[in-house]
């Protein structure tokens, strides 16, 4: 678009601040602006020698280029990166699973790392363990009683099968019970958790430590040693409370808190018993207090009876009945006597 220059006629104040390049000592107008005459119809104010002065671009004639204005939307959305729409792997995941009756959503709140598990890898595991002999109602048990399975590789879990066997000494056909009793073991690390433990327990005299897979899943540091050194608190040495250990391994799935602490200081407070009794029968701790414990205990006294720790415990309920009847108007033979292992008092702690 041509721009039309207008040139004053008249005496304007020259530009004596900005000082005009002048190369040649006798300028020629007319060569000096050739090309801008030629540009103006040889305009007749080119010819006379005047101070050249800057030309005045005319608004009205001017055309403004139009910018993109950064408020317009339309235009903000043509110039953002197209992003690509997000993959249907997250999808794909959820159909899969509710196929075989297991809800993403549901896993993901107990364990999130299943969100960055492929798709793949999700049937590589599926696969594998289904292959390993575990049924569609088995392997939904499993991963609802920990989810952290399907986060995990087949890579991952190939090892914790080879250790089960061949350093833990499992039976190939009992491998599926042991998973089934203790799923977590298919989440845990050979070389962080389950051969440390695996020394762990051999180290404290536990020599059939297939018979007790359920404990290596769990943390010496964090479980196991805790165990071992409250006992030795309340009054044990440790190589009693090591043999009670030995003596009833699953004594160290027990909470200090929860089971440990109410049980013992009923044993020591109420029922008034020794230490001695609880090294003998350490698995006074696996009954109910509320339900087998402190009943039982407080019917004897009602009777007047002292019955041993496993005849207390461990009888059923009828037989338990019978027999506090029949020694309600005696007294239990003592520990040292002659009678205290007789044949029916065996018989009764083997039913």
């Amino acid at each position: 678009m041509q721009e039309t220059h207008f040139l004053s006629t008249s005496n304007p104040k020259p530009f004596s601040s900005i000082p005009l390049p002048n190369p040649n000592p006798n300028p020629n107008p007319k060569s000096q602006f050739q090309s801008s005459s030629s540009s103006s119809h040889h305009d007749p104010s080119f010819h006379s020698p005047k101070t050249p002065h800057f030309p005045i671009l005319s608004t009205k004639t001017k055309t403004k280029t139009k910018t993109p204005s950064s408020s317009s939307p339309q235009i903000l959305k043509s110039l953002k990166p197209q992003i690509p729409p997000p993959p249907s792997d997250f999808h794909d995941k959820a159909l899969y699973l509710d196929s075989i009756g297991l809800d993403l959503f549901s896993l993901l709140h107990h364990h999130p790392p299943i969100a960055s598990a492929s798709l793949p890898d999700l049937k590589s595991t599926v696969h594998f363990l289904t292959s390993m002999g575990f049924s569609t109602p088995e392997f939904r048990r499993l991963v609802g009683m920990c989810p952290e399975i399907l986060a995990s590789r087949v890579s991952d879990i190939i090892p914790i099968f080879t250790f089960l066997l061949r350093e833990a000494r499992v039976n190939g056909s009992d491998l599926k019970r042991v998973i089934n009793r203790r799923p977590r073991l298919l989440a845990s690390s050979v070389k962080h958790r389950l051969r440390p433990t695996l020394y762990f327990l051999q180290s404290i005299g536990i020599a059939d430590v297939n018979k007790h897979t359920s404990l290596l899943s769990c943390s010496v540091e964090d479980k196991l040693q805790p165990r071992v050194d409250y006992l030795e608190k309340i009054g044990f040495s440790r190589r009693d409370a090591l043999a009670m250990f030995r003596r009833f391994p699953q004594l160290f799935c027990y909470s200090i808190e929860h089971n440990f602490e109410p049980k013992f200081n009923y044993f020591v407070v109420e029922m008034g018993r020794e230490l001695k009794e609880l090294k003998e029968f350490p698995h006074y701790f696996s009954f109910s207090l509320e339900n087998r414990i402190r009943p039982r205990h407080q019917r004897c006294v009602e009777k007047g009876v002292c019955f041993p720790l496993p005849i207390l415990l461990k009888t059923s309920e009828a037989k338990f009945r019978e027999r506090l009847e029949v020694c309600c108007n005696s007294s239990i033979p003592l520990r040292n006597s002659p009678l205290w292992c007789t044949n029916s008092i065996s018989g009764d702690l083997d039913k």
